[in-house]
């Protein structure tokens, strides 16, 4: 639930990225790769209206030159991207050199394939005159698939190895009560089960690194986010603003400084709302993020964590990093296997919602809380963001997608409180209710509601009034 990448999407950029890529391996496995003269890349439904907004064509290239997201040095990417434009030549999988241009190979088709809203498919001519193709879907927070039956036989597999499979939230409360487990505790034993503690460790401490330098940069970044609309850069000056004089110079050094300095109410709701735009406006910039669970909300759950670090726990630690990113983990998985984690298929309630239940569930364990209480307070956030459309002007995740992870994260934090002070026997709305209902609100919505800038806010403001 939580990768690395490069933004401004996890479905619209990351996903097709991933595609690429596994369509290169694909290629070279069957000993096609060096027989490629053509490559033409067909974008369908969502990728294709929001495509350019959202650089999916970037994304394409990108993966086609065989770079990897998680590891590319962000400044390289223009100069690439230029070359390609420039020479009409693109070096498929970083060795063979193809024709190509961006305006003719990269095709925009507006209509909707039937399995998925984020379709993309790749085909090749070869030198032998044969033509071969693939279809992939991006279905969010950068998760490809190609064949659903193929993908649910591997996902089954992996399911299987778990000591606690866990589909639903009453699966994960009968198996904390029956063990005595904490959440964490329990998301810990089924990662156990896949990998070892050090590699564990390893990644979520590279998690964890990549979302702080993500709200480093963000708050020591001036100016306006490409795209076309000038959105200015806010994180700054309010970082500016909020921060003391104590001097720094790196992530870690900066968190520390934060713990120092006298926060009030007030600042508080700054202070969070600056975290959760600077992770958002590198986003907006092709920069590196955490999808948690996308890349359009990939601010929520830094912003809520950094909160608990800088605010709420001056002494906290490594541990209590590990401890939050495994429980919103495992909220996260809760809503992809019920419901769906993708605006093409559920609007922003999909995205800024499930951010929103993930940190708001986190926060109240690390905070205490029972794991009926961290269920409640993951329904609580969620509830609150129940039809929540995805209407981003001009199709870039700028407006209002960067505010909102102000919001999300904000009500995360409402929704923990609440949660604490509740007796979560009394609740109403228990957790698969609301990720069922959130389902059926998606299923419900209007496809221009759907990040396809066909309605709300991207028809409703002119390009020309930003």
């Amino acid at each position: 639930m939580l990768k690395i990448g490069v933004g401004p999407s996890s479905s619209h950029t990351l996903g097709p990225w991933r595609a690429a890529e596994r369509w290169l391996a694909r290629l070279d496995s069957r000993n096609n790769l060096e027989l490629v003269d053509e490559v033409i890349v067909h974008l369908y439904g969502s990728l294709s209206l929001t495509g350019k907004g959202h650089a999916t064509d970037y994304a394409v290239m990108l993966g086609l030159l065989g770079m990897d997201p998680e590891r590319i040095p962000i400044e390289n990417i223009d100069p690439l991207i230029k070359t390609i434009n420039q020479d009409h030549v693109l070096r498929l999988n970083g060795v063979y050199d193809i024709t190509f241009d961006p305006k003719k190979n990269i095709i925009f088709n507006k209509k909707f394939l039937p399995y998925h809203a984020n379709g993309v498919k790749f085909q090749a001519k070869l030198k032998t005159g044969r033509t071969i193709s693939k279809t992939y879907y991006s279905i969010g927070g950068g998760f490809v698939v190609s064949e659903e039956r193929k993908n649910a036989k591997r996902k089954i597999d992996m399911f299987n190895k778990f000591p606690y499979p866990i589909e639903k939230g009453t699966d994960l409360l009968e198996a904390c009560k029956t063990n005595g487990l904490k959440i964490s505790e329990l998301v810990l034993q089924n990662e156990l089960s896949l990998r070892t503690a050090q590699q564990i460790d390893f990644e979520l401490q590279r998690i964890w690194g990549t979302m702080l330098e993500c709200m480093y940069t963000g708050c020591h970044t001036e100016g306006t986010l490409p795209g076309g609309l000038n959105v200015k850069r806010r994180a700054f000056e309010m970082h500016q603003n909020l921060k003391s004089d104590l001097p720094y110079s790196n992530p870690e050094e900066w968190m520390q400084t934060l713990r120092l300095t006298e926060v009030k109410f007030r600042q508080i709701l700054k202070w969070v709302s600056c975290f959760a735009l600077s992770v958002n406006e590198v986003n907006a910039s092709l920069g590196r993020v955490v999808t948690a669970p996308t890349n359009g909300s990939a601010g929520v759950i830094p912003a809520v964590l950094m909160y608990y670090m800088v605010i709420e726990n001056h002494a906290g630690n490594f541990e209590h990093i590990k401890q939050f990113l495994l429980v919103a983990g495992e909220i996260g998985s809760i809503f992809k296997k019920g419901a769906t984690i993708s605006a093409a298929m559920g609007g922003c309630q999909a995205e800024i919602g499930v951010s929103s239940a993930m940190a708001a569930g986190a926060l109240t364990e690390l905070l205490g809380g029972t794991p009926e209480q961290v269920l409640m307070a993951a329904e609580i956030a969620m509830e609150h963001h129940l039809g929540l459309t995805c209407d981003p002007i001009g199709g870039l995740v700028q407006i209002p997608c960067i505010e909102r992870n102000s919001m999300g994260a904000i009500k995360a934090i409402n929704a923990a409180e609440l949660a604490l002070g509740s007796d979560p026997s009394a609740a109403k709305v228990p957790l698969d209710k609301v990720v069922q209902t959130m389902w059926e609100t998606a299923k419900d919505m209007s496809t221009k509601y759907k990040e396809t800038s066909e309605g709300g806010l991207a028809v409703g403001v002119y390009l020309s009034d930003c």
